[in-house]
C-alpha cells in the first residue's frame, strides 16, 4: 500500500485538472478549504460560485446552469448535500435527469470531533433512493481521480462521496481501470467474498491478509459504485466463494449492504454479513478511535467473514 491521501484532497486536485474544460463550473456552501474545491477556484475563479451557506438554493444554481450547457459541480459536507439539499437534488436535478454532479465530502464517522451533526451515515441510502442518480464512492486517491474524470465525462446527475481521513491506496493494482457500475477485484479467493466502499475498502485488503493467516482466501471487490450497482460480479461472488461480507462507513440500512442483498435475494440466496454502522447515530471523538468503538475495522471484517462461512451449508 502506497502513501495516505484523503479522498477529498485528490478529488480537488482532480477537479483543478479537469478545469481545462471550459464547461465545468464549481458551486460550494461555504467551506471549500474542506471539500477541497477551493483548488479549482483558485485557477478558475471566473467559473467558481461560493454561495454560501446555501445548500439547497447551491442545488438550484447548478440545476439552471446544467440547462445552460455548462457542468455543475457541486459541493459541501455530505451531511448537507444529502440533508438539506435532498429536495432540490430529487425535484430540480433527478427528476428532469440534469447534468449536475453532487459532491458530499466528510462522509461517515470519520469526520471525527465534529460530532453525529456532521457524521453523515445516510447518505447513501438517500441518494441512491432517488431515481436516475449514480452514487459513486470511491476507496483511494487514484480511484477518486479516475472517478472524477468519469463523472464529468458521464451524461446525468451523479452523486459522488468523499471522505476527510487519509487512506492507503489500495488500488494501485496491474490493470487497473475504472468505470462507473463496475466493481474492481483487488484480490480473488474461494472461501468468502468482501466487498467494500471508500475507506472499508483498504480495511477488507487488511482483513482478507488475517483471513489468509488462518488459511481462509478471501475475495475483495471494490464497489466504488453503489449505484448502479455491479449484479454479474456480486451473482459470480455467490456462485464461487457462498457466502459474502459487505463493509461500509454507513449505516447497514439502505446503504452497500442493502444493494448487495436486494441482488442476492432476488437472484442468488446466501449467507450474508453486514459491516457497518447499527443504525445510531455517531458522536464527537477522534475518527480512528470511532471506527474502532463502531466495529469497523480489518478484525471486524474478518470475524464477520468467518460467521458467514460457519453459516454455509
Amino acid at each position: 500500500m502506497a502513501e495516505k491521501k484523503a479522498t477529498r484532497l485528490a478529488y480537488g486536485e482532480a477537479l483543478r485538472e479537469l478545469g481545462s474544460n471550459e464547461k465545468i463550473v464549481a458551486l460550494d456552501g461555504d467551506v471549500s478549504t474542506c471539500t477541497m474545491s477551493v483548488l479549482f477556484g483558485e485557477k478558475y475563479p471566473e467559473r467558481f460560485y461560493n454561495v454560501g451557506i446555501a445548500e439547497a438554493n447551491m442545488i438550484g444554481m447548478a440545476a439552471g446552469l446544467s440547462t445552460l450547457g455548462y457542468i455543475p459541480f457541486a459541493h459541501a459536507f455530505a451531511a448537507f448535500m444529502a440533508g438539506r439539499g435532498f429536495d432540490q437534488i430529487r425535484n430540480s436535478v433527478c427528476y428532469p435527469h440534469l447534468n449536475v454532479k453532487c459532491v458530499g465530502t466528510h462522509a461517515g464517522l470519520s469526520v471525527g470531533e465534529d460530532g453525529a451533526t456532521h457524521q453523515c451515515i445516510e447518505d447513501i441510502a438517500l441518494m441512491r433512493s432517488i431515481p436516475g442518480m449514480v452514487v459513486i464512492c470511491p476507496s483511494d486517491a487514484p480511484e477518486t481521480a479516475a472517478a472524477a474524470k468519469a463523472v464529468a465525462e458521464y451524461e446525468g446527475p451523479v452523486y459522488l462521496r468523499l471522505g476527510r481521513l487519509p487512506v492507503e491506496t489500495v488500488t494501485d493494482i496491474e490493470g487497473y481501470q475504472f468505470e462507473i457500475g463496475k466493481s474492481v477485484m483487488l484480490r480473488n479467493g474461494k472461501d468468502v467474498t468482501i466487498i467494500a466502499v471508500g475507506l472499508m475498502v483498504p480495511e477488507a485488503v487488511k482483513a482478507a491478509e488475517l483471513l489468509k493467516e488462518k488459511g481462509i482466501e478471501a475475495r475483495v471487490l471494490d464497489m466504488h459504485t453503489i449505484k448502479p450497482i455491479d449484479k454479474e460480479a456480486i451473482i459470480a461472488a455467490v456462485k464461487e466463494t457462498g457466502c459474502i461480507v459487505t463493509a461500509e462507513e454507513h449505516n447497514v440500512l439502505g446503504g452497500l449492504g442493502s444493494a448487495v442483498a436486494e441482488v442476492m435475494a432476488e437472484n442468488c440466496p446466501a449467507p450474508v454479513e453486514f459491516v457497518g454502522v447499527k443504525d445510531c447515530f455517531g458522536r464527537s471523538g477522534n475518527a480512528l478511535k470511532l471506527l474502532e468503538m463502531y466495529h469497523l475495522t480489518a478484525e471486524d471484517i474478518s470475524a464477520a467473514a468467518e460467521k458467514a462461512i460457519s453459516r454455509k451449508k
